[in-house]
């Protein structure tokens, strides 16, 4: 099994598929990376030797900005953000949906799960 930037590239896969494993490999960057070490895209990722594998690293470290570093770098821009106070920061803050999104409804994923209102079903039992 290669190890590429501190990713296990998946077996028995085709490694333009493989390499998107790793984070900020997407299906254009991962070709684009074959295609300088001059590795073919239909590939397995078990034939490839560790000299491909080298160079496959050598290519995503130089040209691209690729797990840890990107990691980091989308960080500090949510932490500017927070620090700006801006909308978008705060929302960031508050774990609301950032980009517009309606959240009368819909947004559970950014606003955890729902939470029940105590004494609702009571107001009923007044009337």
């Amino acid at each position: 099994m290669a190890r590429i930037l501190g990713v296990d590239i998946p077996r028995n896969k085709v490694m333009r598929i493989a390499l998107q494993a790793i984070y900020g490999v997407g299906p254009k960057v991962a070709a684009e990376a074959l295609g300088k070490t001059g590795v073919e895209l239909d590939r397995n990722s078990n034939e490839i030797t560790e000299d491909e594998a080298q160079a496959i690293r050598k290519c995503l470290e130089a040209d691209y900005n690729v797990e840890g570093d990107l990691r980091r770098e989308i960080g500090l821009n949510i932490k500017r953000l927070k620090d700006l106070s801006c909308y978008r920061g705060i929302r960031h803050r508050k774990g609301l949906p950032v980009r517009g999104q309606r959240t009368s409804t819909n947004a559970r994923t950014r606003k955890g799960k729902a939470v029940a209102i105590a004494g609702k079903k009571s107001i009923k039992s007044l009337k």
